[in-house]
């Protein structure tokens, strides 16, 4: 065997078997490391070039055990309060502020190091609700943050936000007889997930329960909570990069539909046991996990009965190297 081989053949062996044992289920491997310690491959890399022309059993075996190494933490490893991403510094700005539905100043108090503009502060915005608000649509873009959505609220829209790096920007419109409301994360630049979770960017955003609800999400480095059971969801898409989205639906109008679509991301779903759902997938090289969904071909599951039933959640799911999970509750 030509040494220049081995231990390329070795990584796509390693990645061939987790799949494998992940999708039978006798690992349960948490894909989020892969986003913390991608550096691995670099230094598996690095080594594998260092030595390329070593042919002594002694190189060899270093350079296999760096590999077997690398993916025993990739394994075994549970770093999901940790990144190493670079751009990730841990130096703020104080500068406590409100900011109203109507405030668009850029003018905020900044501190640079490493080239890098960090803003530490806090806003609120607000939406008033008016009894002809009967459809509405939220908006949501910008990556290096965490965003829950719990509960409600008399408003039509609230969100108490945190803000370490860039700033957050809320504006709304009315489109025919739809409100259409946008949060947006600005001037983020890099990875920002700190292993101090009160040094992270925060928006908790909470919204009426009387409109029917098409909500809108498109990310970078995101990781995202909703608790969507008490609300009338008709649209909900959901696009990250490198993400985790932790969604839970309530029982859906006549037709619910879910959009996924990611890169590295880890995704879990929930709906409720006596909904009728379907999935269907283009997943790529992700793990799928669909308890209680019968499988009627290979991209296509569907819960009992649900061609009969007269309310339906479709979810259609697409991404790279993802973890797809979908559950009832």
């Amino acid at each position: 065997m030509r040494n220049d081989k081995l231990v390329p053949g070795a990584i796509l062996v390693c990645i061939g078997a987790i799949f494998l044992l992940n999708n039978f289920g006798y690992i349960d491997f948490h894909w989020m490391n892969v986003i913390h310690l991608w550096p691995i491959f670099l230094i598996m890399g690095g080594v594998n070039l260092v030595f390329a022309n070593n042919k002594s059993a002694w190189a060899t075996i270093l350079k296999l055990s760096v590999v077997v190494l690398g993916f025993g933490l990739l394994l075994f490893g549970h770093f999901e309060r940790y990144s190493f991403w670079p751009g990730a510094y841990n130096f703020h700005y104080n500068d406590d502020r409100d900011n109203s539905d109507d405030d668009d100043d850029d003018s905020d108090s900044t501190n640079t190091d490493h080239g890098v503009v960090k803003i530490q502060g806090s806003s609120v915005f607000n939406k008033d609700y008016t009894a002809d608000a009967k459809l509405a649509r939220l908006n949501i873009s910008g990556g290096g943050t965490t965003y829950t959505l719990n509960d409600t609220t008399s408003q039509l829209f609230k969100a108490e936000t945190k803000e370490f790096y860039g700033k957050y920007e809320f504006n709304s419109t009315k489109e025919d007889s739809v409100y259409v409301l946008n949060l947006k994360m600005k001037n983020n630049k890099g990875w920002h997930f700190d292993s101090d979770d009160n040094k992270s960017n925060l928006a908790d955003i909470k919204l009426n329960s009387n409109p029917v609800w098409d909500i809108n999400v498109e990310t970078g480095a995101t990781k995202l909570d909703f608790d969507l059971s008490k609300f009338k969801i008709k649209n909900l898409t959901l696009k990250g990069g490198a993400a985790s989205f932790d969604v839970k639906l309530g029982n859906p109008l006549v037709n619910t539909n879910v959009e996924v679509s990611t890169g590295v991301s880890e995704v879990n779903i929930s709906v409720p046991k006596e909904a009728a759902c379907s999935i269907r997938t283009n997943s790529g090289l992700s793990s799928n996990e669909f308890e209680g969904f019968d499988k009627k071909d290979n991209s296509l599951y569907e819960t009992p009965g649900f061609d009969a039933a007269k309310n339906k959640i479709y979810i259609h799911m697409s991404g790279g190297v993802s973890d797809f999970k979908v559950n009832r509750y």
